[in-house]
C-alpha cells in the first residue's frame, strides 16, 4: 500500500509492514509513478494540486487532511467512494491560544494602544484611573458574558482559560446539553443570548448550512459593545455586514483571524478600521500530534477498523 506524505512537514508515523510512503510536493501534480497510491495525506496543499490528485488517482481510497475543517477537500472533487478523515485534536491547543491573545487584545484595547505607540503618542485615555466596571462596554473578561459558537473540540481547550478570567461561557453546538462543565445549547436558543453577550467567539466550520451563518441578523441582536472574534472559517461570517455593523456603531469591533478570501485583499476596508483587529491564518498552523494520528489512523486502515476523524459527505 502507498501512501503519499505532504512535503510541507515532517512526518514519522508507525507503519504496519507492507505501507510504503512517499513525500509529495503540495504545490505541484504528484508525479505519475505515484498516482498509484492508495492514501494520500494532506496539510497546505493548493486547490490545483487537490484538484489535480482528485483527477488523476485512480486507485486513491481515502484522503487525511491534518486541517481540522475538511472543505478544501470536499470541495476538490474526489470521488464519492473515497473516504476523508480530518485532523480534529490536532489544533485544539494553538487555536485556543490564540483565540485567546485576540479576546485579551480587545479587551485590554492592545489594537489602539499600538497604534498610539506607532504614532508615538501618549494614549492617556487608555491608562491611568479607570472605572473598576465600565457599563455598555467590553474591557475585561472579569464576568463577561461569552457565546462561543461551535463547541467542539477548540471550545473545549478555550472555555476554561476564559472561565479562568472570569467570563460566563456559553456553548453553542448541534445538541443541547452540557460539555466541559460548560451549558451548551443549540442555534435555535441563540436568539435568546445575543441581547446580553459581551463576546461572541465563532469557531464554525464552513458547511453550506454555516456559510456566512455569522450576519446582520447576529449583529442586530448584540449589544452595541459587543466584539465579535472569529477563529472557524472565513465563509461563516459575513464581512461586508460586519464591516457595515462597526462602521455605524452598531458593533464595538471584531478580531478576525479568518477570511473569506485569503490574503485578505488590501482593498479590505476591514484594513483600516481601527477596532478590527487582523491576524493572517495564524491560529493553527502547527498540527500537533499528526504522526501520531497517522500511526492510528493507517493501522486501522489497514485492519478494516474505523477511522478515527471520519467526514460524513
Amino acid at each position: 500500500m502507498k501512501v503519499l506524505l505532504p512535503g510541507s512537514l515532517a512526518l514519522d508515523p508507525e507503519l504496519p509492514a507492507g505501507v510504503q510512503t512517499v513525500v509529495y510536493d503540495v504545490q505541484a501534480p504528484v508525479p505519475d509513478e505515484h498516482t498509484d497510491a492508495e492514501v494520500m495525506v494532506v496539510w497546505g496543499n493548493t486547490a490545483d494540486n487537490l484538484a489535480d490528485a482528485a483527477r488523476r488517482l485512480g486507485s486513491l481510497r481515502w484522503v487525511q487532511t491534518l486541517a481540522a475543517g475538511p472543505d478544501a477537500v470536499l470541495s476538490a472533487g474526489f470521488a464519492a467512494d473515497v473516504v476523508v478523515t480530518a485532523g480534529l485534536g490536532l489544533h485544539d491547543r494553538t487555536v485556543a491560544e490564540h483565540t485567546l491573545g485576540l479576546v485579551l487584545a480587545a479587551a485590554r484595547r492592545l489594537n489602539l494602544l499600538v497604534r498610539a505607540q506607532i504614532g508615538r503618542r501618549w494614549a492617556g485615555e487608555l491608562g491611568g484611573l479607570q472605572p473598576v466596571r465600565e457599563s455598555g462596554s467590553f474591557r475585561t473578561l472579569g464576568d463577561a458574558d461569552v457565546v462561543v459558537w461551535g463547541f467542539g473540540g477548540i471550545a473545549a481547550r478555550l472555555a476554561p482559560l476564559l472561565a479562568a478570567l472570569g467570563a460566563n461561557v456559553t456553548g453553542v453546538a448541534q445538541h443541547a446539553g452540557e460539555r466541559h462543565g460548560f451549558p451548551v445549547v443549540t442555534a435555535a436558543e441563540l436568539p435568546d443570548l445575543l441581547p446580553t453577550t459581551d463576546l461572541l467567539i465563532n469557531i464554525l466550520p464552513a458547511t453550506p448550512s454555516t456559510e456566512r451563518a455569522v450576519g446582520a441578523a447576529v449583529f442586530d441582536q448584540l449589544p452595541a459593545h459587543a466584539w465579535v472574534v472569529n477563529v472557524g472559517r472565513g465563509a461563516t461570517l459575513d464581512e461586508a455586514a460586519l464591516l457595515a455593523a462597526i462602521r455605524s456603531g452598531r458593533l464595538a469591533g471584531a478580531a478576525l483571524d479568518v477570511f473569506e478570501t485569503e490574503p485578505l485583499p488590501a482593498t479590505s476596508g476591514l484594513w483600516d478600521e481601527p477596532n478590527v483587529i487582523i491576524t493572517p491564518h495564524a491560529a493553527g498552523g502547527r498540527p500537533e500530534g499528526a504522526s501520531a494520528l497517522l500511526s492510528e489512523n493507517i493501522a486501522a486502515y489497514r485492519e478494516g477498523r474505523p477511522l478515527r476523524n471520519p467526514v460524513t459527505r
